[in-house]
């Protein structure tokens, strides 16, 4: 019987770097996306398994690093506080994956030439 091959996954991760002061990459990018599903800080921070307080850092480093919040805050705790991402946040994390589709485009064809040349590799 034959064996199925496996073949390598092809990953592009686009990070953005600007100096020693700004990044944004994929954890960035899935914990905006977390506070947009969850409606919290911390409720993303617990789905990532992350702590609140790194979680808060994240949020607080990127409201100085873009011209406007990515991260509505309400105030409150549990009953009345939350997050949601804004119109800008949505736009931020919106265009981040629509770099990362564009880049796994640009690298498909490659990726199979590299699948080629791999030892075959049964399921």
């Amino acid at each position: 019987m034959a064996e199925k091959l496996q073949k390598v996954l092809v990953e592009p991760r686009i990070r953005l770097n600007h100096g020693r002061g700004f990044s944004f990459g994929p954890g960035k990018a899935e914990l905006l996306e977390f506070i947009d599903c969850t409606g919290s800080i911390s409720g993303a921070a617990k789905a990532m398994g992350m702590s609140y307080m790194r979680a808060w850092s994240i949020v607080k480093s990127l409201d100085r690093d873009f011209a406007e919040p990515l991260v509505l805050k309400t105030r409150g705790g549990r009953v009345r506080g939350g997050a949601t991402l804004s119109e800008t946040g949505r736009r931020v994390v919106s265009l981040y994956r629509e770099m990362e589709k564009a880049s796994q485009t640009a690298t498909r064809e490659a990726g199979e030439k590299l699948n080629e040349l791999l030892k075959a590799r049964a399921k």
